[in-house]
């Protein structure tokens, strides 16, 4: 089996369905190219029946990016899945994402039908998208709560019929990691003609685990992993493209890769932030504005005296610049000196023994102590500056 893993980009489809987030058909296009930029391999540019503005929006990514595939979601419907395939029409790479419920829940609740004929319409739709295009991905949707004799079954039809990517999404983010896992590893072992198909993860966060459940389905067989840039998505949110992207990155031991640009992911992840209005809270892991800031003052220490005490990526690697020693109440003497240093003031340790009993005093008073502040605690105590 490829240790390669297939970034599966969704931030133009499942990430803009959050409320208020929605995009036209201009931002869609400056967001698609970055992720090409990025290296992403697979961008899903839209849900084209849905409506006109969002068949256009796939139909102009399709002509503006060249290097991934452009793919076109679309329900077990013969009008939706012709619509996906008329909106993918200038595509250099086209792919047709189909599919329908395969928990005993959806099929009871939401499409009202039964397991066989569930099975029926999925195999329909697989064989209908394939006389569009090559490539075609069917999903199973609330897979997380299927039965996995029957996910089997739906899997190993859908195969046959022609599907090339199976998509196992925990639609409700319901699964454990180790359930998840031992998921992907059963149709691994038990679907006849798995090899002929790519596995893919698509993981929601309404527990706070979509991207640990990603990684434990690409350990367990998956190859593609589905995602979006800063975790935005449906209710809690999927699974986060830059999450996942740097835990392989920094557990090389795992054996599996990407083709990601990682240096481009802060960059990116604030161009999404800012045209989605969708705020990244600050200790957002790898892109939060404090993934790589240090306010205790034995961590920043720490930092200080060897980068990798207190952080496993260095902030460069994602486009973050360099580590933030942030001044507050906490800070100790070794980080009122750094930041003294980085505006030009060099005291012995008497003097720096006197500033850090006034900065203790300021810092009090502030949350947060910059510069200015400095430059006024050092011309209080009449302390100069290295000329």
């Amino acid at each position: 089996m490829s240790n390669r893993v297939y970034v599966f980009d969704t931030t133009l489809r499942d990430g803009e369905q959050v409320p208020g987030c929605q995009l036209n058909t201009q931002e869609k296009i400056m967001v698609a190219r970055e992720l090409e930029a990025l290296g992403v391999d697979i961008i899903e540019a839209g849900f084209p029946i849905s409506s006109p503005e969002d068949f256009r929006s796939v139909q102009e990514i399709s002509k503006a990016v060249s290097e991934p595939v452009i793919c076109g979601l679309s329900r077990a419907v013969e009008k939706d899945i012709k619509t996906a395939a008329e909106a993918l029409q200038y595509a250099k790479r086209k792919r047709i994402h189909t599919g329908l419920g395969a928990s005993d829940f959806h099929i009871e609740h939401k499409f009202r039908s039964t397991r066989e004929e569930m099975l029926e319409r999925a195999v329909r739709a697989v064989k209908y998208a394939k006389s569009f295009v090559e490539d075609v991905e069917f999903f199973a949707e609330d897979a997380g709560r299927a039965d996995p004799v029957y996910l089997a079954q739906m899997i190993e039809l859908v195969i046959a019929a022609g599907a090339t990517v199976v998509n196992i999404p925990d639609t409700t983010g319901y699964c454990l990691p180790h359930e998840y896992g031992a998921k992907i590893k059963y149709l691994v072992e038990n679907v006849k003609g798995i090899e002929k198909a790519t596995i893919s993860v698509h993981c929601h966060n309404d527990l706070g685990l979509a991207t640990a459940n990603s990684l434990y389905g690409l350990i367990n067989g998956a190859r593609q992993v589905e995602c979006t840039m800063n975790g935005i998505g449906e209710r809690a949110g999927n699974t986060s493209l830059e999450e996942v992207v740097m835990i392989l990155k920094t557990h090389k031991y795992l054996g599996l890769e990407t083709n990601i640009k990682t240096q481009q992911l802060g960059p990116l992840s604030k161009l999404v932030s800012r045209l989605m209005r969708m705020p990244v809270q600050p200790n957002k892991a790898i892109v939060g504005a404090n993934a790589f800031a240090h306010s205790s003052g034995i961590h920043q220490d720490g930092v200080l005296k060897h980068r990798e005490n207190y952080e496993i990526i260095d902030p460069a690697d994602v486009g973050a610049g360099s580590s933030s020693i942030v001044l507050t109440a906490r800070s100790g003497r070794a980080a009122l000196n750094y930041r003294l240093e980085n505006i030009g003031f060099k005291l012995d340790r008497a003097e720096l023994d006197m500033a850090y009993e006034q900065f203790l005093i300021l810092a009090d008073q502030y949350k947060n102590i910059n510069d200015d502040h400095l430059q006024q605690l050092m011309a209080k105590m009449q302390l100069k500056a290295e000329v």
